[in-house]
């Protein structure tokens, strides 16, 4: 959501992702999104398929109205554009709301008790709620706001520009979002588009490993380190995922 990209060509959008993936090793989320090994029930995630095209999904963890705030949010993070298909299109909404059912977004490995203070930034995330419940209180939280500022409107019945106009002001901390800081719930929210975009495609993201082959990741092949070094060139192969299909 830089405004430096703003009327760029598209890009932009590869400059985007290789500026804030740096951020989120993609090793590491390819191949060990959080939560996702291990679940709240202790049980490996199950894998989904990696056809094409996918069959419908029925999301389990949100709601109807949750699910189209999801929805409207993933298109603007990832939008589809020359380069190829965006956030919904690669599965990112399906991703998430499997991920919202892991220990992980329930917090199990989070120290979620008190004293809850507000903390510069390099001490993390100092409030109360797990993963999923910033993202379920934070979508409620701006859907109140959207409701109040847009004539009873919810974020995802508004124009494409009025959502992405919403999401720079949430990502800049401008709008309150009742219960949870809004410039947490949006680096959650951006993060696990990543997440989803990103990942092995067994994890129910990145069908087709289409984020994969955007940035030009191998995926999990076994061998790769004659070019690790040949930045300037593309790798020429398409990449694997872990159940061994190809790209």
């Amino acid at each position: 959501m830089n405004q430096e990209d703003e009327g760029k060509p598209c890009a932009s959008r590869r400059t985007f992702f290789k500026n804030t993936l740096t951020l989120i090793p993609l090793s590491v989320v390819a191949s060990q999104v959080p939560g996702l090994v291990s679940a709240a029930t202790s049980e490996p995630a199950r894998p989904v398929a990696e056809s094409t095209p996918p069959s419908p999904y029925t999301p389990v963890f949100f709601n109807d109205l949750e699910w189209s705030f999801i929805h409207a949010a993933c298109a603007r993070l990832i939008p589809s554009d020359e380069l190829g298909p965006g956030a919904v299109e690669a599965g990112v909404p399906e991703f998430i709301d499997r991920h919202m059912q892991s220990g992980y977004a329930a917090g199990d490995i989070w120290y979620l008790q008190g004293p809850f203070q507000e903390a510069g930034p390099e001490f993390g995330y100092q409030g109360k709620l797990p993963p999923r419940d910033i993202l379920r209180v934070g979508i409620a939280g701006l859907d109140a706001w959207c409701k109040q500022t847009f004539a009873g409107k919810r974020f995802s019945e508004l124009s494409n520009d009025e959502q992405d106009s919403i999401l720079k002001k949430l990502e800049a901390g401008e709008i309150k979002t009742e219960g949870v800081p809004a410039k947490v719930f949006f680096s959650h929210l951006l993060n696990e588009t990543f997440y989803g975009f990103f990942s092995d495609p067994q994890y129910g993201g990145n069908k087709d490993m289409v984020g994969w082959r955007m940035v030009g990741y191998p995926g999990v092949r076994a061998d790769f380190m004659d070019w690790v070094d040949q930045t300037s060139k593309p790798y020429p192969l398409p990449p694997v995922s872990m159940s061994g299909r190809r790209g």
